[in-house]
């Protein structure tokens, strides 16, 4: 099974929205968290069943939380590239690799 990397800036990315949520509420930082990493261990598995964004780069999109990540399938990994805002810029992350 293809191993989860990530792009230097995503962690930075994952703790921006946590530390927003978490501020609203710990129980709301913790279901983010909880969704997110649940996410990111679907397309880890199944990476060939998340569809393309505009930039060619496949979309896991979090059901409960207006945000979603990047990602490529490379040969042993799925590189995951930006965690955003679904209303933010959709050119933010695609250059990326």
């Amino acid at each position: 099974m293809r191993e989860l990397v990530y792009h230097p800036l995503v962690p930075g990315e994952a703790r921006e929205i946590l530390a927003y949520y978490d501020g609203i509420s710990p129980k709301l930082g913790d279901e983010f968290w909880s969704e997110l990493t649940d996410a990111l261990e679907y397309a880890r598995r199944y990476p060939e069943r998340h569809h393309f964004d505009r930039g060619g780069r496949r979309r896991g999109s979090l059901k409960q939380f207006p945000h979603h990540f990047l990602f490529r399938i490379m040969d042993d990994e799925i590189r995951i590239t930006a965690i955003r805002h679904d209303r933010r810029d959709p050119g933010y992350g695609i250059r990326r690799h």
